[in-house]
């Protein structure tokens, strides 16, 4: 097990209602001005959004709203909030909403306490953030941990760029889950979800080398619960225990508790931030679309810990390593289409001209500045095929 430093300070709130202690929790952290981040309008037409400024009046607390925020967070529109979250005067953001609006508050909240640096700049570390104002917020969608990580996520419109950000500086005070809140999502985001959470703990278990059982203990049953608890969830999206462990499982999986002693890799991530940058689509999906190909690339040079996963999350009783793996890896692409996921860039809705997944391969690679996976160093070319072998979704033959 290698060393490892364990820092989670987000105070978890959760269960039915929770929405309506934002008030006090947030006069409790010393915030008076309130600036809420949301997105495109469901919490307002739920009535969440008045419950949560409701808690705000209670409490004698200042708010101003701030929608908008996109599936894929935009530089310019966290820009936008920025100006006027410093015209508010705020000293607090909450973000209402999914990881895409928490990575938004948590811009606005950088942007707010350094006026003077430009977030891009920020983002990219040519300016050190060195202080923020306090982050917090109301999940309402499980699938990106926002809440609970010290990461963010931006993508610059300009130049197709998407970016993440890493900081503890990200990381929310508090996160109120209500798991009634999910009820209401379309299936298709609710399965997304699902693929994120379980890729978010994927892309800390496919790392060889050290011993950690306790961690891959954590990470197998957190994958176990999301592929039983996903199934009764969109078979009864009115199954409220179902919903309430995708919504604690989202959490847990971005917490850093799965790559305890061991790391974490990310190349997944790369590859799905390409797709997303470039062309705007729901990350889940763009996580789904390529997992198969990246497994195939690479399971032949790290056998041991694809059958592990085959034999401890699916259940596969095959003794030869490579041969569980091959077959861990086909059924974890068979859950992915169960659940209404693309596992091919053709059924994402791409069918990529070579010069398209050059471009893609250059995002994903920092143009060719880096390598992916832990597994192997892969570089352009390696990314490359990548993504050729996921334009029909290739997996291991029997």
């Amino acid at each position: 097990m290698n060393n490892f430093t364990y820092y989670s300070p987000t105070r978890i709130v959760f269960g039915r209602d929770t929405e309506k202690q934002a008030g006090s929790l947030i006069k409790k952290d010393g915030g008076s001005r309130v600036f809420i981040v949301y997105g495109g309008g469901s919490c307002v037409r739920s009535g969440l959004l008045d419950r949560v400024t409701a808690s705000l009046d209670e409490a004698g607390l200042a708010w101003e709203t701030f929608g908008g925020a996109k599936p894929n967070p935009t530089l310019a529109h966290a820009r936008e909030g920025v100006k006027k979250s410093i015209a508010f005067g705020s000293d607090y953001v909450l973000g209402v909403g999914g990881g895409s609006v928490i990575d938004t508050a948590k811009a606005i909240a950088h942007g707010t306490a350094n006026p003077d640096a430009d977030l891009w700049d920020l983002w990219f570390k040519r300016v050190p953030l060195t202080h923020s104002i306090p982050i917090s917020c109301v999940l309402t969608i499980a699938a990106a941990g926002s809440e609970v990580s010290g990461d963010a996520v931006l993508t610059n419109e300009e130049d197709k760029k998407k970016k993440g950000f890493g900081t503890d500086l990200n990381r929310c005070h508090f996160a109120i889950m209500n798991p009634d809140l999910l009820k209401t999502l379309p299936k298709y985001q609710l399965a997304a979800g699902i693929t994120d959470i379980m890729q978010h703990t994927m892309e800390r278990y496919f790392i060889p080398g050290p011993s950690c059982q306790m961690t891959d203990e954590i990470a197998e049953g957190l994958l176990r619960t999301m592929i039983s608890a996903g199934r009764r969830a969109l078979a009864d999206q009115n199954d409220y225990d179902a919903l309430a462990e995708i919504m604690w499982c989202g959490s847990l999986s971005h917490s850093d508790l799965t790559e305890l002693g061991r790391g974490k890799d990310f190349s997944v991530h790369k590859l799905g931030q390409a797709l997303g940058g470039v062309y705007d689509y729901t990350h889940g999906a763009t996580l789904s679309a390529v997992w198969g190909a990246w497994a195939t690339y690479l399971y032949k040079a790290c056998p041991e810990r694809f059958s592990r996963f085959a034999r401890k999350v699916w259940g596969v009783e095959e003794e030869d390593d490579v041969k569980a793996a091959a077959e861990g890896i086909r059924r974890n692409v068979a859950f992915y289409k169960e659940i209404g996921m693309p596992t091919s860039l053709k059924e994402l809705g791409l069918d990529p001209t070579e010069e398209e997944i050059h471009v893609l391969s250059m995002f994903a690679s920092y143009d060719k500045t880096i390598t992916i996976t832990k597994i192997l160093p892969v570089d352009y070319e390696g990314i490359k095929k990548m993504f050729e072998m996921a334009v029909d979704g290739i997996v291991p033959e029997d």
